[in-house]
């Protein structure tokens, strides 16, 4: 297949200062629960989206100094030369694709919690460390700007000899020091630093030059900033200061990347925001630089993105989401193939990664995350090792990729559903206010498997246990979802309400299938993730009085995770819906319910119409407890294996049931892992100290360091004596 020559602008390559990127696609820095705790699972998550054909491709946010301790959180470091090995992982692996390395060089500041180095968080002027009620930040001296900015320059010199291409000035967001020094809210200085947008800008032009300074022409200097917090005149807004910030800089950097604050407006779900929703100020800084300019909007369409850049919106297609949904989206628009793209859903179940700690993961993209530990490639899996035949019950989002992922392996699959309409709970789930971009996961899939000829599709085909016996395929796999529990247990609850059982309750189950109720609707929510929210305003849309009540402190809790929460519940309340937070439901009764406060056990009455439970899931797995009952049956009709997959296993969320479908399928015909623990695991602590003392028996033999082929750009710039600096003793090779 061929590109479509309209979209021959996205692959003409872009000067950036000293250096040149091959194209227009750029990954910006993203979080990934990786950081410095798993270099080699970030260098190869990072390498696969330049082999893909991210032209650029970032690091996270990179902490220069102890005092910029983010702890527990796991972002990069470069605190000094023994940060330097693992980041030349990174480099390597996006080096080897053609692709430009690009470092995000930061400090936190006063929203630093320190809590790991100890020492004491550092601000432009005294204020508490957001999160932290009893930590605050010292406002800064002269001498201590001084040595920030030597900080700075010197960790701008390590990433140049690490081999980074840009690095980046970062003032993304009010969690970074340069605009905490930007920020009215957070400098109150009257010295030259303070007072005046010319003086609160003069701390990040110092930082420009100074970088500029240390690194010469050998790399770029990218900015990243913040135009808008989206707050009104308490924060800084674009037409106003943001872009007179820009026009003060304008020519300084090398190239300028542009989002809005704080993080959960930057990377806002396609819940709340569609795609290219930051045009309007990415539009304004091209106006004033004559710079490169990359921006980001969730961009999944080659034609939205070609639009902005023939309209002068920006020069570089920028992506952090999309990106994860599907590294080879660069190259697959470039070789005509845009039905092969996984669109990004704006789940943010990414994000999630780095609030837990743990590596990202992704919905549409199963792989993610899993590139060095599992070695998953997302447009390459291994050839079947057998002919075995497959029937999959059940087509939602682990059926589904299952059989695409069987079909591509060369397995003959069967997938058949009760439903007409295959997708199973992403259909339904899709349907509701402000999800519909959700239906990609089914969409994408269903694509995929009109082209695989071994792959047959059944629709409203309703198998029984004799069914699937009579049917023949050698190995059976059970994805026939869950359903909500109509008992009232769930995260608080571990025992069934009283009166749940009235003709009055319902589940979420019954929205999805359509229900319409009137009158005063009560939704009891102790799931605490999207569902109850959004069940409260499906309803209330419909013309319904409702309540929320959730045991925990705010409404749909777990959203925190995915940057939601608070745009949950402004929305809620927006919509008149009454919200009673700490409360438990206590028993359900005629024309009404009691809730019970969480911490004093005092009781209140709700007077109400119909009760929704919104609490736990019970897998669907009865079909297969009753094909398991009777062993002697497999041989008889040569059924090799049956299985559960997604929620018919554990009911989790979409991201899961996905996942679960792919290692399935997977992992069919493979050799049986051996070891205790099926994936590798990095010890970084380990890994450091018998690299490092490879350095010493290097030396120590005559060889030359710069055998690695990175640590020759290392030479006469690291000191290894310090790299091996108090393990020498107790490791050798």
């Amino acid at each position: 297949m061929t590109r479509n020559s309209r979209y021959d602008v996205l692959f003409e390559p872009v000067q950036i200062g000293p250096v040149v990127a091959r194209n227009r696609f750029y990954q910006v820095p993203h979080c990934a629960g990786m950081g410095h705790l798993r270099p080699k699972t970030a260098a190869a998550m990072r390498g696969m989206k330049a082999e893909g054909g991210w032209a650029v491709v970032s690091t996270e946010e990179c902490d220069v100094h102890y005092t910029s301790d983010i702890a527990p959180y796991s972002e990069q470091r470069l605190w000094d030369d023994a940060d330097i090995p693992q980041h030349a992982l990174m480099v390597d692996a996006v080096h080897e694709h053609g692709s430009l390395a690009a470092c995000e060089l930061a400090h936190s500041g006063g929203q630093a919690s320190n809590h790991y180095s100890r020492t004491a968080a550092l601000a432009p002027s005294p204020i508490a460390v957001e999160g932290f009620g009893t930590i605050n930040a010292r406002g800064m001296t002269k001498r201590d700007i001084r040595e920030m900015r030597r900080i700075y320059r010197r960790a701008a010199k390590r990433a140049q000899a690490i081999g980074y291409d840009i690095i980046y000035v970062y003032a993304g967001h009010m969690l970074t020091l340069p605009t905490q020094f930007l920020s009215r809210r957070t400098n109150q200085r009257t010295d030259e630093y303070g007072g005046s947008l010319p003086n609160r800008v003069r701390f990040m032009k110092e930082m420009i030059l100074d970088a500029k300074e240390a690194v010469g022409d050998t790399c770029a200097i990218a900015v990243r900033i913040m135009l808008d917090e989206l707050m009104g005149s308490d924060g800084l807004q674009c037409d106003e200061e943001g872009i007179e910030i820009v026009s003060l800089l304008a020519e300084l950097p090398d190239i300028w990347d542009v989002n809005v604050s704080d993080w959960s407006n930057d990377s806002a779900t396609s819940r709340f925001q569609p795609e290219g929703f930051q045009e309007p100020f990415i539009h304004r800084v091209k106006q004033v630089t004559t710079k490169p300019v990359v921006g980001v909007g969730r961009f999944t369409s080659p034609d939205t993105m070609v639009s902005q850049i023939r309209r002068g919106v920006l020069d570089m297609i920028g992506a952090a989401r999309p990106s994860i949904a599907d590294p080879f989206l660069p190259k697959k628009i470039e070789e005509g193939r845009l039905e092969d793209i996984r669109e990004c859903i704006g789940c943010n179940i990414c994000v999630s990664g780095d609030y837990t700690i743990t590596p990202l993961r992704c919905t549409q993209n199963p792989t993610m995350g899993e590139e060095w530990r599992r070695g998953w490639h997302p447009e390459i899996i291994p050839s079947a090792k057998n002919q075995d035949s497959v029937l999959i019950v059940g087509a939602g989002p682990a059926g589904l990729e299952c059989a695409v992922s069987l079909g591509k392996r060369g397995h003959k699959v069967t997938l058949v559903d009760s439903k007409k309409e295959f997708g199973g709970r992403v259909s339904r789930e899709s349907r509701l206010p402000g999800l519909s971009a959700w239906s990609r996961v089914r969409d994408y899939r269903l694509q995929q498997l009109q082209h695989l000829v071994n792959v047959d599709l059944y629709p409203a085909s309703a198998l029984n246990a004799d069914d699937i016996f009579e049917f023949g395929a050698q190995r059976v796999v059970l994805a026939t979802g869950a359903k909500w529990r109509r008992d009232g247990i769930g995260q608080e609850l571990s025992f069934s309400v009283p009166g749940t059982d009235r003709t009055s309750v319902f589940t979420a189950d019954d929205i999805l299938d359509g229900a319409e109720l009137n009158g005063h609707v009560v939704v009891y929510d102790d799931n605490h993730f999207y569902m109850g929210g959004v069940i409260a305003e499906k309803l209330r849309q419909q013309g319904a009085s409702v309540s929320l009540v959730t045991p925990a402190a705010d409404v749909s809790h777990s959203t925190h995770f995915t940057l939601e929460q608070h745009a949950i519940q402004k929305r809620l309340l927006k919509l008149g819906i009454s919200i009673h937070t700490c409360r438990s439901l206590n028993a359900v009764h005629d024309g009404g319910v009691e809730i019970q406060c969480v911490y004093t056990g005092d009781s209140q009455a709700l007077e109400c119409d119909s009760v929704v439970l919104v609490t736990a899931q019970l897998a669907n797995d009865s079909l297969y407890q009753e094909i398991m009952i009777d062993r002697s049956r497999f041989s008889e009709q040569s059924v090799r294996s049956a299985d559960c997959i997604g929620d018919c296993f554990v009911p989790g969320t979409i991201a899961a049931a996905v996942y679960s479908g792919h290692q399935w399928a997977r992992q069919l015909g493979e050799p049986t892992d051996e070891r205790e623990v099926p994936f590798l695991r990095e010890m970084p602590a380990i890994w450091a100290v018998l690299l490092f003392s490879w350095f010493r028996v290097s030396e120590s033999a005559g060889q030359l360091v710069h055998r690695h082929h990175w640590s020759k750009r290392l030479e006469s710039k690291v000191d290894i004596s310090r790299l091996t600096h108090d393990w020498s003793s107790s490791w050798t090779l």
